[in-house]
């Protein structure tokens, strides 16, 4: 795959402005260059979920799969485990993975996979047309809330943090350097990475402005201090005078779910039929 174009020729239908295309411009970057340094791109996988954030499969000349709403993390996890030399990326909405997926992406996170998720956080479905996912802010309106949307934001971080992911982070796309360093380090993390992407949709909930004036760059001098992540993870309660930190929140060292269900290497069809074989008769 040397040399290969990773923007594809297929139409973008994004809007003007949408932040998907400084997660799709970073990924090309990043990918190239991690493909010169030891990563070759014929060992990315990407897995997509349903929205706006899933037609970056479309955009992208990478291995892959399109899954369906809110299954990219089981999709990925097949992947993972069949083939652990893999690198895989999931990429995946505020709405595909903290409504629909939300199950799914606590159970990788509490299973340490070895997986990075990265979370196009727009705070709205635009795929659909604007309606309020769970990271919408409040009185946030839409056609599925006419007179403003009753209930408080998730707390994406948070909830990371609980579930037992190992590396948390969040970026946001209008600090492209940033994001893009964040990127690299999670796809470099051995265990669960996960970050939260904080992106504008230009035509349905465009807080361009509302970001601009409140993102600062975190300490990570004390990322693997727990207590100091929690206290970084509630620090934005969504008030108008609220900081909002960027960049690795949480990250340390565990084993992984691959480590404790090793996956044998190349077989031959009979080779594999016994090997299913004797793990049936250990179960009898």
């Amino acid at each position: 795959m040397k040399g290969i174009d990773l923007i594809s020729h297929a139409k973008n239908t994004w809007c003007p402005g949408c932040g998907n295309f400084a997660v799709q411009h970073i990924l090309k970057d990043l990918l190239a260059q991690m493909d010169g340094g030891g990563l070759p791109l014929e060992n990315v996988v990407l897995v997509a979920g349903i929205g706006q954030h899933g037609k970056l499969f479309d955009f992208m000349n990478l291995n892959g799969f399109y899954s369906l709403h809110g299954r990219t993390i089981p999709v990925a996890t097949g992947i993972k485990l069949a083939n652990p030399s893999l690198r895989v990326i999931c990429v995946t909405g505020d709405g595909d993975s903290y409504a629909e997926g939300l199950d799914h992406l606590i159970f990788a996170a509490k299973r340490n996979l070895d997986i990075t998720v990265l979370v196009h956080d727009n705070r709205v479905y635009g795929l659909t047309t604007g309606q309020f996912t769970p990271t919408s802010p409040y009185g946030y309106r839409g056609h599925s809330t006419p007179r403003g949307e009753r209930e408080m934001p998730l707390n994406p971080m948070d909830l990371m943090l609980a579930a037992g992911a190992t590396f948390i982070g969040r970026g946001y796309t209008g600090r492209r350097d940033e994001l893009k360093r964040l990127i690299r380090e999670a796809i470099l993390h051995r265990g669960f990475s996960f970050v939260d992407i904080l992106q504008i949709c230009s035509t349905y909930n465009d807080l361009t402005a509302y970001y601009n004036e409140r993102v600062y760059a975190w300490s990570e001098e004390d990322a693997g201090d727990r207590q100091a992540a929690e206290r970084k993870a509630g620090e934005w309660n969504y008030s108008d005078d609220a900081k909002i930190g960027l960049g690795v929140m949480f990250r340390h060292t565990a084993p992984t779910f691959e480590d404790a269900y090793p996956v044998p290497g190349k077989m031959s069809p009979d080779e594999r039929a016994g090997w299913v074989a004797r793990i049936l008769s250990e179960r009898s």
